[in-house]
């Protein structure tokens, strides 16, 4: 999920671990069965999205043209079945392993491109403080492309 913010930071034990003023705030959740092809798509998706206004108004800079920064937050629950019950399930949330590995590894591809990254604490409990701009929320998936 894809949030562009006015300033959003993390929070873990009462210190902030992860501040950025405009930009976009990335949760980011690992399902079983992704790889690091899933990782690059959608690294290179999220930089290449033109949600930032330019000149005219217009959605139409990516974070680096708009001078904006990442802040990236681990984020399993985004895979809750609900089917069932009143209890979420996250049978569906890759292995605490992979899914750090494919965290790290999305990080690192931001970084590449030139983003400025700022990212959460993984596994750890976390408040996350936003200021929505827009709001502009958006949820990618790698498999639907």
């Amino acid at each position: 999920m894809i949030q562009r913010v006015s300033e959003a930071q993390v929070i873990v034990d009462s210190r902030t671990v992860g501040k950025i003023g405009r930009g976009l705030l990335v949760l980011l959740g690992v399902e079983q069965g992704d790889s690091a092809r899933d990782s690059a798509l959608a690294a290179g998706r999220i930089m290449g999205l033109r949600i930032f206004a330019d000149a005219a108004g217009k959605m139409n800079l990516n974070l680096k043209d708009a001078g904006g920064q990442l802040l990236v937050v681990s984020q399993f629950t985004l895979f809750a079945d609900l089917s069932r019950g009143r209890r979420p399930s996250f049978a569906k949330a890759a292995a605490p392993e992979q899914a750090r590995r494919l965290y790290e590894d999305f990080i690192g591809r931001c970084c590449a491109a030139g983003a400025t990254v700022e990212h959460g604490e993984f596994g750890a409990l976390m408040q996350v403080r936003l200021t929505g701009d827009g709001p502009v929320t958006i949820i990618f998936d790698s498999r639907s492309g």
